[in-house]
């Protein structure tokens, strides 16, 4: 089994369900007492955050470089990163690294395409939804993402930030990404992208009418599947 290099901590939430999901899958794979070979670093967010808003990628993803070398010296054979929003920065990171990154955008266009569809509706950070690092890949992919209207955009951003990064999930919330969920499909949307790894704490198949392609779900699985067989 290979070794899989988490840099997580942005959100923590987020990377305590990276964290259970592999855990959860190997043993659903292997059976047994079998748990996956794990190096997490985990960063303080508020700094990450600060940055984002400040606008200083470049200082983040310096950030980011430094901590993946440190997961490539102890011994980690690939690295995932337990972020959509942090993907922007995924070039810099990888710079003068020898082994791999798994690209969380890369992971879920495969499974869109595989399952025969072919314009998702994105719900994620402003950032993901409205630069072209995230919404471009896909789209090289041969699928067309329709984003949320402008209101919508900035609901799904607050609601991950003031909310979901801080372990707090509310009813009245869920009710608004169902109904933001909704606009989408109505657009044309054939699916949704839980384009933000904490968004999967309010939405899922059971209140989207449409499939729903969870990419940290998806991105656990292409994970575990690259250290097993890889």
């Amino acid at each position: 089994m290979k070794t899989i290099g988490i840099l997580g901590g942005m959100s923590a939430a987020s990377t305590q369900i990276y964290y259970r999901e592999l855990c959860d899958r190997t043993r659903e794979r292997l059976g047994g007492l079998h748990s996956p070979e794990l190096l997490i670093r985990s960063l303080d967010f508020a700094r990450i955050e600060a940055l984002q808003m400040a606008g200083q990628w470049e200082q983040a993803g310096e950030i980011l470089n430094r901590e993946a070398r440190a997961l490539e010296r102890g011994g980690a054979d690939f690295i995932i990163l337990a972020t959509n929003t942090m993907h922007k920065l995924a070039e810099q990171m990888m710079t003068g690294l020898a082994i791999p990154l798994l690209h969380i955008a890369d992971a879920t266009a495969n499974r869109i395409r595989t399952s025969g569809l072919r314009t998702p509706g994105l719900m994620a950070t402003a950032f993901t939804m409205e630069q072209a690092f995230y919404t471009e890949r896909l789209s090289a992919t041969g699928l067309t993402p329709i984003i949320p209207d402008a209101s919508d955009r900035a609901t799904t951003h607050r609601v991950i930030y003031d909310e979901l990064c801080r372990d707090v999930v509310t009813r009245d919330s869920e009710a608004a990404y169902v109904a933001i969920a909704q606009r989408l499909v109505d657009r044309g949307a054939d699916c949704l992208i839980l384009g933000c790894t904490e968004v999967g704490m309010l939405l899922n198949q059971g209140n989207v009418p449409v499939p729903v392609f969870d990419t940290t779900l998806i991105h656990c699985d292409e994970a575990l599947s690259t250290a097993l067989n890889g």
